[in-house]
C-alpha cells in the first residue's frame, strides 16, 4: 500500500488555507465574499479554479487574501510589503532544510 500523496504541494500552501479558514470562522469576511474576490483573481490573472493547487493558484490565493485583509482595515498595504519583503530576504538567506526564521525587529508600520 503506497502513502496518500499529500494535500498541499508546499507547506506555505497549508498555513495559507490554515489562516483563511481562521480569519473566516472570526467573522472577519464571508465564504462567500472571499470565493467572488477569488474568482476575480484567478480571472484576472488568466486563471481558472480547475487548476490543482500548485504556485499560480496559491499565489493568487495569497494576493486575494491581502486585498482582503486591505479592504478590511486587518492590514495596511505598506505594512504588507515591509512584511513580504522581510520574509523573501529571511527565506533566501535560510541554509536549504533549516526553518526560516523572521528577524525580530521587522514590525510593520
Amino acid at each position: 500500500m503506497s502513502a496518500p500523496e499529500p494535500a498541499f504541494e508546499a507547506p506555505w500552501h497549508a498555513q495559507l488555507f490554515a489562516l483563511t479558514v481562521h480569519l473566516n470562522e472570526a467573522g472577519h469576511f464571508t465564504g462567500p465574499d472571499c470565493e467572488a474576490r477569488f474568482g476575480a483573481t484567478l480571472k484576472r490573472h488568466g486563471l481558472t479554479r480547475e487548476l490543482n493547487g500548485g504556485e499560480d493558484y496559491f499565489n493568487a490565493w495569497l494576493e486575494t487574501l491581502e486585498q482582503l485583509l486591505v479592504a478590511r482595515d486587518l492590514a495596511a498595504p505598506g505594512d504588507l510589503a515591509v512584511l513580504k519583503a522581510a520574509w523573501r530576504a529571511a527565506y533566501l538567506a535560510t541554509p536549504h532544510g533549516a526553518p526560516v526564521k523572521l528577524a525580530e525587529e521587522v514590525s510593520p508600520g
